[in-house]
């Protein structure tokens, strides 16, 4: 909502009640609780109840910590990430106006009819699954035209700098075939420092200290199975042979990259923080390049497309007036 757009009508509320000067109301002195602006990003503004909104997914997570302190500063740290995002949508949204990039009802109706489609709704089954988000129809279909207008600044403006060339797609292959990528199983056995359900950010810091001590002893010569029979809470130090896909793929990526022998870590898990070590690895070879080159050639334009989308966020950010009000 643009600002001045809002101090206008305020204007003319305020103008209107005065020439009216109509007779006392029995709500006369009584306190409203107005809406909130949480943040000015140029001339426009971010609503309290536009953060709540956004918010109210994420609220069933921190509702389950019983610690009153500990809930309220994951809230608060939650509130703090979320208006960041929203003030990073805007500054795009506003880049997109200001160029003159378009996106027509039509395209917006096509977006909501494919998410109908895809989760088998009618209007009335959105309008509900919706309204437990705290979104209504109207709403919904605003923010849906943002999203889309996001997606095309970046496919103008941002797209037309990301060059991939041939040369980095080999490049790429040849560091494939160097590192690890090209191993298909790894013999993995960890070490496990428990953390109870919903901990707090000292028990995660002090979950993450003794696992860097026990990296520090097995990188110092010590036996990785010694060092997890003296600090490890999981008996079960072996996990045994895994397989590509075969493991949680937050964890895959730093796992498939490790060398026989190599300790790593600390790695958060759904029970605690974990240290990972690879006794054994078996090899596979890569696909031929002209196989992988078309996907590896999507790969680093994607990757290059998301670095080039966060430089062009920051010098948004840079030329942009934001003010926080967030407390």
């Amino acid at each position: 909502m643009r600002l001045l757009a809002v101090l206008t009508l305020v204007f003319g509320a305020l103008v209107g009640a005065a020439s009216a000067q109509p007779a006392r109301s029995p709500n006369a002195g009584k306190k409203f609780q107005l809406e909130r602006v949480v943040a000015v990003v140029n001339d426009s503004i971010i609503l309290q109840s536009e953060l709540e909104s956004r918010l109210l997914p994420l609220q069933a997570q921190a509702a389950q910590i019983q610690d009153p302190v500990e809930q309220r500063r994951r809230l608060a740290k939650m509130s703090t990430q979320v208006l960041d995002e929203m003030v990073n949508e805007e500054l795009m949204v506003q880049a997109a106006e200001a160029a003159r990039v378009e996106v027509d009802s039509s395209e917006v109706q096509a977006a909501m009819d494919e998410i109908k489609q895809q989760n088998n709704l009618d209007d009335a089954g959105l309008a509900n699954a919706l309204a437990s988000q705290g979104y209504t129809l109207s709403t919904y279909r605003s923010d849906l035209r943002r999203q889309l207008l996001r997606l095309r600044a970046v496919n103008q403006l941002v797209s037309p700098k990301v060059q991939i060339t041939d040369e980095d797609v080999r490049a790429r292959y040849d560091e494939l075939q160097r590192r690890s990528e090209s191993v298909s199983a790894v013999y993995l056995s960890h070490i496990l420092i428990k953390l109870p359900d919903h901990p707090t950010q000292q028990q995660i810091e002090a979950a993450k200290e003794k696992a860097a001590q026990a990296i520090s002893k097995v990188k110092g010569g010590a036996a990785f199975a010694d060092v997890a029979k003296e600090m490890s809470d999981d008996p079960n130090v072996e996990l045994g042979w895994f397989q590509r896909g075969s493991i949680d793929p937050k964890w895959e990526a730093l796992v498939f990259s490790m060398q026989k022998g190599e300790v790593r870590g600390p790695a958060d898990g759904p029970t605690g923080v974990h240290v990972f070590y690879v006794s054994d690895v078996k090899q596979s070879n890569l696909q031929p390049f002209n196989e992988m080159k078309d996907q590896l050639k999507q790969q680093l334009r994607r990757r290059e497309l998301d670095k080039q989308t966060a430089l062009w966020v920051e010098e948004l950010r840079k030329k942009a007036y934001i003010d926080i009000k967030l407390q």
